[in-house]
């Protein structure tokens, strides 16, 4: 009894371990069906998309155009073919991501797929308590007052203050003549008064 137990035992712990090495030969195969057929290669903007640094392909080519996609050094465009090899750095969320590609893709994949297709050589992102706070205020307290808002800007955090848009200067004018203001009602002719309509 005991040793039937003990092979139990046994048959689990090399299906977890089969499991594991199936689960990165899941990955590599996804990685393997993902990249291109033959001799094609793959825009720097779909490859950026395909391994999760930018959320849609057009962010990643509306980096490009911008200016914050270099590849090895230089500024490419949204059409430029990656490489095996090459050093891509992008800026975008306030952070500079700098990867290394490792596999070339031309569809999305999942992360950890994305994970194995670049090495990554990014600093690490600034702890929270390194960002400037963003002028927290109790919940119901209302709108900030005029002190409050000079306190905000002199420890610096006064951007991170939401503010109401102004309805009062929002509005669009009436044009002219078509009001009832102390000017229309006080006898003074309303401009083309004796003009016919065209009808």
């Amino acid at each position: 009894m005991a040793s039937e137990g003990a092979d139990v035992e046994r048959d689990d712990e090399k299906k977890n371990a089969d499991d594991g090495a199936t689960d990165s030969g899941d990955t590599v195969a996804a990685a393997v069906a993902a990249r291109p057929a033959g001799g094609e290669s793959v825009r720097v903007d779909s490859w950026i998309w395909s391994v999760r640094l930018v959320k849609t392909r057009s962010m990643g080519a509306t980096a490009c155009r911008g200016g914050h996609v270099r590849v090895n050094g230089e500024r490419v465009k949204p059409a430029y073919a990656v490489r095996v090899g090459d050093e891509v750095r992008l800026r975008h969320g306030g952070r500079e991501r700098i990867v290394v590609v490792k596999r070339v893709i031309r569809k999305r994949v999942g992360p950890p797929v994305a994970a194995e297709c670049y090495v990554d050589n990014s600093p690490p992102p600034p702890p929270r308590e390194a960002v400037a706070p963003a002028g927290v205020r109790d919940q119901g307290a209302g709108r900030p007052t005029k002190r409050d808002r000079r306190e905000l800007s002199a420890s610096g955090a006064s951007s991170a203050v939401p503010r109401r848009p102004d309805t009062r200067t929002s509005r669009v004018p009436a044009p002219w003549g078509a009001g009832t203001g102390p000017a229309m009602t006080a006898g003074h002719p309303r401009p083309n008064a004796g003009r016919r309509s065209h009808e």
